[in-house]
């Protein structure tokens, strides 16, 4: 979801005196008119006329970096050459090393790609951008208009605006880029600071504390365990925020809790042998996946310290992660609105209310503020808990002899059991989490026991936490063009993956019940709130920890029905599937490779987990009907003979971003095809960043860290 990058690039080449001299640039420019359908040949016939030298890096979303020549050829020689790079405002200093041959000079650039040769008087520029082939990336040349003819020695002025026409600085200094309020390392203040913060988390609240909305109550846990475990996640994703932002890719990532881990989850809650489980369900069940996330966790620490990452990046591609990812949100179909159509009444309105934000009154701003698109879900759930609210108290769901205690004093009535679920989900008053909580709780470590390690569950997490490291992957690569940097390197993508893994470890530790790792939805956010400070994710990971601190905040969100947190689900997990998609845009998605390869990949992901789920087991009655697909792993087909083995393969084929992957992994990376065709990632390279002070600031550790960990070449330290 990167931004646009046509722009205009400004400059001025002074040529001669009027009259062509002795092999210098004529006085007069023709105007170039840019067309739609214009051909390179002619862009490089202009370019040698006027002296115009662009560099095109070719990636989505950004220029790469634009030549500002002023030069006067004299029996052949040339001047110094300075470039000027309107993606971050900087000059860079080519360099030139003459070749044997008289009057040929030859200047190679900093390694993106662009050569130019200037042999006996004829100068010779090539293109070769980064492979993605789709078009984008590529600057606009704005026309350019002939002026009077100054004084004898001025020559003509060619002047091209580097700035987009609304933006462009008085001073002549840069202030943005792409239009971004707050770039990566500004500080717009304190109260902008708390301001920014505050709505960068807010905008994610659906993603934050809505999976244990979904998880607790399956595993038996009580609504003072859903509001514990709320906190914790908050608390979970303020220090692993602050952690990556500093140690990690340096980006505005939040970390948190992730849909990856929601369905795995789910197949370990739904095992046989916890079906039929009362007395400490929710800590045994807690217990077993804390032991399985520290495993799978480890796996990616290794990944990304060893270095494996970084060679696996090269088999990483568009093609792989955009249905990997879209296989995430899709998977929960069966959950989303068989949950939600529980209360139409509520959750029909709720769908209804966040999509008109979101799309009808995106464009609508009060007091300069897009309130409409930032805060479309926790806006839209405020007003339908409220109306929800007014329903419960005007007795919308009493029932005749019916206690609202749910479920104790109903399932004994028949007259009661039919609407002892509908109440459940549906009132505003059945939870009893605010009157349990306490104000102000901690959260610590092994809060719910010693973490329960077995083989099947832990081979489960560690595919999952491969998973999870393609999803980042894609976020790190979109986030990085959305913020106007240059995309990391493969040392600084293995050093997020690593201290992913390691943030994980500590989820584990503590009890979220699912890994840490990047929010996909934060690209959408920057993209909204155009704010893309680290010091703003920071601030606002601050309160968030400040807010795990009071008991009462994760019992107020406990609090909210069910069924209204299905519904927001619904919108998250659809906006999910369509940012996994919207990574097409860096290939030929109108390839018929890429094409099929996506849909096969698709398919077979929804269609294989559907035969492996189809054998239920023989108490699945008891199960809601949205957790059968999950309880796959225990009645699976695969059988070997092996209890733990079967468990795990059975899981893992009916886990649709595991197939999704496998497939889309196998068929991008044995297809023929092109760089350009596959839209291949181009990463920056490590000299880029060392010999970039820039560059450093953005991507490298604190220095005093740096120090610590510079024998890790391979993170890029």
């Amino acid at each position: 979801m990167e931004a646009g990058s046509n722009r205009n690039v400004a400059m001025s080449v002074r040529g001669g005196t009027g009259r062509r001299q002795g092999g210098g640039v004529a006085g007069k420019v023709e105007p170039f008119v840019s067309r739609s359908e214009h051909s390179p040949r002619e862009l490089r016939s202009w370019a040698k006329r006027t002296g115009f030298v662009s560099d095109y890096s070719g990636e989505a979303g950004t220029s790469g970096s634009e030549k500002f020549e002023a030069f006067q050829r004299k029996g052949g020689g040339s001047s110094p050459k300075i470039e000027i790079d309107p993606v971050v405002g900087r000059t860079r200093q080519n360099e030139i090393e003459p070749e044997s041959h008289g009057g040929a000079t030859r200047v190679e650039n900093d390694g993106r790609g662009r050569k130019e040769k200037e042999q006996d008087g004829e100068r010779k520029v090539g293109f070769n951008g980064n492979g993605n082939g789709n078009g984008h990336g590529v600057s606009t040349v704005a026309p350019v208009n002939e002026e009077k003819e100054g004084e004898e020695g001025q020559g003509d002025d060619v002047k091209v605006n580097v700035f987009p026409e609304e933006e462009e600085p008085a001073n002549g200094g840069w202030q943005g880029p792409f239009g971004l309020k707050c770039g990566l390392k500004e500080n717009p203040g304190l109260v902008p600071l708390i301001y920014y913060g505050l709505q960068h988390y807010i905008s994610l609240a659906g993603s934050l504390v809505l999976i244990p909305l979904v998880m607790v109550p399956v595993m038996g846990g009580t609504d003072k365990d859903t509001s514990t475990v709320i906190s914790t996640i908050l608390f979970l994703s303020g220090i692993t925020t602050i952690l990556h932002s500093y140690f990690g890719t340096r980006l505005p990532l939040v970390q948190g809790s992730s849909f990856v881990y929601l369905a795995p989850a789910l197949v370990i809650i739904n095992a046989q042998e916890y079906r039929n489980l009362t007395e400490h369900k929710f800590r045994h069940i807690m217990r077993e996946l804390q032991g399985a996330i520290i495993v799978g966790s480890i796996f990616q620490c290794i990944l990304g310290f060893s270095g494996l990452m970084s060679v696996l990046l090269r088999l990483i591609n568009p093609i792989v992660v955009a249905p990997t990812v879209a296989a995430v949100g899709l998977a929960f179909f069966s959950y989303g609105f068989p949950q939600a159509g529980t209360c139409p009444e509520i959750t029909i309105p709720q769908i209804a209310l966040v999509l008109i934000f979101t799309l009808y009154l995106r464009r609508i701003s009060i007091f300069g503020r897009h309130l409409f698109r930032i805060y479309a879900v926790p806006l839209s759930l405020i007003i339908i808990w409220i109306y929800a609210s007014f329903l419960t108290a005007g007795g919308a769901y009493n029932y005749k002899g019916c206690n609202p205690d749910i479920p104790s004093s109903n399932i004994l009535l028949d007259a009661c059991r039919k609407h002892a679920y509908t109440m459940k989900h549906c009132r505003t008053d059945v939870s009893n989490a605010l009157s349990t909580a306490a104000w102000v709780r901690i959260p610590y470590p092994l809060q719910w026991g010693i973490p329960i390690f077995h083989f099947r569950t832990s081979i489960i997490m560690v595919i999952v936490s491969l998973v999870a490291s393609v999803d980042s992957v894609g976020t790190y690569r979109t986030t990085s063009l959305q913020v106007n940097s240059r995309p990391p390197t493969p040392g600084v993508v293995s050093r997020g993956i690593a201290l992913e893994g390691f943030c994980s470890i500590l989820a584990g530790l503590w009890g979220s019940g699912t890994g840490a790792t990047t929010l996909t939805e934060n690209m959408h956010t920057i993209d909204i709130t155009k704010v893309a400070s680290r010091k703003v994710v920071v601030v606002g990971a601050a309160f968030l920890i400040l807010f795990s601190f009071v008991g009462k905040v994760g019992a107020l969100l406990a609090s909210i029905p069910q069924a209204l947190a299905a519904s927001v689900l619904c919108f998250m997990w659809a906006l999910t599937a369509a940012l996994g998609l919207s990574n097409l845009q860096y290939s030929q998605s109108a390839s018929f490779r890429n094409i099929t390869i996506v849909g096969v990949s698709l398919f077979l992901g929804m269609s294989i987990p559907a035969y492996f789920q189809q054998y239920q087991a023989e108490s699945s009655l008891i199960l809601p009907s949205y957790l059968v697909p999950y309880a796959a792993a225990s009645n699976g087909p695969f059988r070997s003979g092996i209890k733990q083995l079967d468990f795990a393969i059975n899981a893992l084929m009916s886990l649709n971003m595991v197939v999704t992957l496998l497939v889309a992994f196998l068929l991008d990376n044995t297809v023929p095809g092109n760089q350009q065709e596959r839209g291949v990632y181009t990463w920056s390279r490590a000299e880029d960043i060392a010999t970039d002070p820039l560059l450093q600031s953005e991507y490298s550790l604190p220095k005093k860290v740096a120090r610590c960990c510079c024998w890790f070449k391979c993170l890029g330290a």
